[in-house]
């Protein structure tokens, strides 16, 4: 069984045998397109050729023949838009979470647009990286787009269209749009309205489960499978990391930290919160995940790495190692805490806690004394305790205490991230062998929807071994002093992060 993950940096193929070991991956790269500081797009043909890219070379090196293909079920980053016109071709990149260009919108709708009912009905938070938003900001900003749009789509739908020639989107993604409705499961007429839409210009909305099966000649003799190949349409890449750490049973936490990085727990029905923190999305009709999406997660540390480590970078490729694991060494000489200097980890604007896109990243408590290692040390701690101010609201709403925390993501390659995690959340943290937690989720939801397995509970038998961390005293000591200032820190600046983004958007206008 294949699980493929089309994430924002790159889409993964993992091919699985039934007992959830990998036989083989691969992994395509594509670019961000961020020409100013509100635009965040990629060009929807590139990731396409990059998910047959992927399938193809995965099938190839593992030698498998057609036959042996049980499925492929996927994956999807959310809240992408893409319009397309009347003859199926895009009108616009694909505009992706990390855009901000709706932000004006996105306030309208949240101050005036009865904002914050539209939430408690669909579950996404109102905030430029929604499609709600994205989609109102076309309507209103883009007129020779919009009046030329036949479907408002996201990536996942763009791929199910050039397989199969249908616009279909699966509950999952659905209700990462803010404009689904989670207890009818259809389109909410107060969002199309917000939008200024009708809901002929949606894709058809069909359950995580639903198979997909003759997939277009062309495409499948690339790859190398059968037409027949049942493809599992699949959830959006953060609930299916739940089902990929085996974080199902109530009190069990996910952490994921990739590009951005997010922490979620599973629930039994929909629910949203009264003051608007959290988001609820949809993994089956008997499953809903709550939690918080941060958008500074991995993307801190690669801005480290181009912006402060040219010379660690040099040394990197000489010794053929990967620059990440020399950051992450050089932060280890730093004590817990990093001598004071707190960094507030908000390069992309943020979404939980504080759905803003205004606020911005800073460094505290800059000394004489402070190196280097001790401003990449703080930039490591800052992403966590940042997720630590989600988890605080997540278990606000949580109706049992937290069991267990599970991690995943790329930071689960790092040892003293994870422990860091640890130290800071005062908790044990638990950590799969297996990295790619949404590739291994989308194969559990394919087995399921297959009626291969009868429960999720076969997650257990599928991850594989796992690392815990214990916290250490001394740090949890140390970041139990640092961690109301953090907070205090970023409540306070609200009115100066507006006045500051407001600054930076004039100057982007004038270059």
């Amino acid at each position: 069984m294949i699980g493929v993950d089309i994430g924002t940096t790159s889409t993964k193929a993992v091919l699985f045998d039934e007992s959830g070991n990998v036989i083989s991956q691969e992994n395509i790269g594509y670019p961000l397109h961020t020409p100013d500081i509100s635009t965040a797009v990629q060009d929807p043909e590139e990731i396409f050729q990059a998910v047959l890219q992927a399938l193809t070379n995965v099938i190839k090196k593992s030698g498998c023949s057609q036959n042996e293909i049980a499925f492929i079920s996927f994956s999807s980053a959310m809240h992408s838009v893409i319009a397309m016109d009347d003859n199926d071709h895009p009108l616009t990149p694909c505009i992706t979470w990390a855009d901000n260009r709706s932000e004006a919108w996105a306030r309208k709708i949240k101050d005036e647009r009865n904002g914050h009912e539209v939430y408690r009905r669909t579950g996404t938070p109102i905030h430029p990286m929604s499609p709600l938003s994205k989609i109102t900001w076309l309507v209103n900003e883009q007129t020779e787009i919009a009046d030329k749009t036949k479907k408002y789509i996201g990536i996942k739908e763009y791929i199910f269209k050039k397989l199969f020639n249908e616009y279909v989107v699966d509950h999952s993604l659905a209700s990462a749009m803010g404009m689904m409705n989670l207890k009818t499961l259809d389109w909410d007429e107060e969002a199309l309205t917000i939008a200024g839409i009708s809901q002929d210009q949606l894709s058809t909305l069909v359950p995580t489960t639903s198979v997909f099966k003759n997939c277009q000649l062309e495409y499948a003799n690339q790859i190398g499978i059968s037409p027949k190949t049942s493809f599992v349409i699949g959830a959006s890449d953060g609930v299916l990391s739940n089902l990929g750490v085996n974080a199902i049973q109530k009190g069990e936490i996910a952490v994921t930290i990739g590009t951005s990085g997010a922490i979620r727990t599973i629930i039994d029905k929909p629910q949203t919160d009264k003051k608007g923190r959290i988001f609820c999305y949809a993994l089956t009709e008997d499953h809903w995940v709550i939690g918080g999406p941060v958008n500074n997660g991995g993307v801190v540390l690669r801005w480290i790495r181009d912006e402060f480590a040219a010379s660690e970078l040099e040394t990197a490729k000489r010794l053929g190692i990967d620059p990440y694991e020399i950051l992450t060494k050089i932060a280890e000489r730093v004590r817990p805490g990093s001598d004071g200097l707190l960094f507030h980890p908000f390069l992309a604007g943020e979404r939980a806690p504080l759905w803003n896109s205004d606020v911005r990243g800073s460094f505290f408590g800059l000394t004489l004394s402070h190196k280097k290692e001790h401003m990449i040390r703080a930039a490591l701690e800052g992403v966590i305790y940042n997720l630590y101010t989600v988890f605080l609201a997540l278990v606000e709403c949580m109706d049992e205490p937290v069991t267990r925390i599970q991690a995943t993501g790329g930071f689960a390659r790092s040892e003293i991230w994870r422990q860091m995690m640890s130290d800071i959340f005062d908790a044990d943290v638990v950590v799969p062998e297996v990295y790619e937690s949404s590739c291994l989720g989308a194969c559990i939801l394919g087995l399921y929807a297959i009626g291969k397995i009868e429960s999720f509970d076969a997650a257990s038998q599928m991850i594989g071994n796992t690392y815990t961390h214990t916290p250490n005293e001394d740090a949890v000591k140390e970041y139990r002093e640092l961690l109301p200032i953090f907070i205090s820190l970023s409540r306070k600046l609200e009115e100066d992060y507006s006045r500051i983004a407001a600054y930076q958007r004039n100057i982007s206008k004038k270059i």
